[in-house]
């Protein structure tokens, strides 16, 4: 909970209270969350495609 609370805080927006109307900051930490959740990076699938590796021999 930290964690997501300290990234969310990285969002400029957040910070400050730009927004006059509670729906509108409700929708600044919705779209903030999204944002993060779209970045991080997905774990490998078991049997996903990966190139194979180039050995110099």
């Amino acid at each position: 909970m930290e964690t997501t609370l300290s990234r969310l805080m990285r969002s400029r927006r957040l910070v400050r209270d730009y927004e006059t109307l509670p729906a509108m900051h409700e929708a600044m930490v919705l779209w903030s969350m999204t944002m993060l959740m779209s970045s991080r990076p997905a774990g490998r699938r078991p049997g996903a495609f990966s190139r194979p590796s180039s050995r110099a021999e």
